[in-house]
């Protein structure tokens, strides 16, 4: 439980906490840290605190971060972490291809929010970016500067999607 009230930073509770989890066994070697996301919904907090706190423990060692997949418990160079087949952008920008098949979202129709992703998959911002860059360079999508990012005709799908 964090001390709203005292006077450590609430980012450094959260990676007193985390650095516990470690210390404990409970978050083993090459196993994934929460996401900010995670974090934020864990402990009530902002983003910019939750990236505080993952800053801390990789300043010191203890995590390192791989882009597009998460943060992991241990230096980069240590322990493998769990290996995920699929990187997790790759599988977000699965989801919304198979979301965008079954009709769920419409041609000329937004996508969900960076927000609205980032939330339900639990990652940071950069992987659904890198999701949605994904699905634009397949031609599933395209970018209205200023409006967002909207599904593409089905003519402009990659060939044998099953249109």
């Amino acid at each position: 439980m964090l001390d709203h009230e005292g006077d450590t930073h609430l980012y450094v509770q959260i990676a007193d906490i985390i650095r516990e989890r470690i210390a404990r066994e409970i978050l083993l070697a090459g196993h994934a840290v929460p996401s900010e996301s995670e974090l934020r919904e864990e402990f009530g907090v902002a983003r910019t605190t939750a990236r505080r706190a993952i800053r801390t423990l990789r300043d010191e060692g203890l995590v390192h971060a791989v882009q597009g997949e998460g943060t992991f418990v241990g230096p980069p160079d240590g322990i493998r972490r769990r290996n995920r087949p699929t990187p997790m952008y790759r599988e977000i920008a699965d989801d919304l291809m198979r979301t965008i098949l079954r009709g769920e979202l419409r041609p000329r129709r937004p996508l969900p929010s960076e927000a609205a992703l980032v939330h339900r998959h639990g990652v940071a911002r950069e992987t659904v970016r890198h999701a949605i860059r994904i699905l634009r360079e397949e031609g599933w999508i395209y970018t209205v500067p200023q409006r967002g990012s909207f599904v593409s005709p089905p003519e402009r799908w990659p060939a044998g999607t099953g249109r």
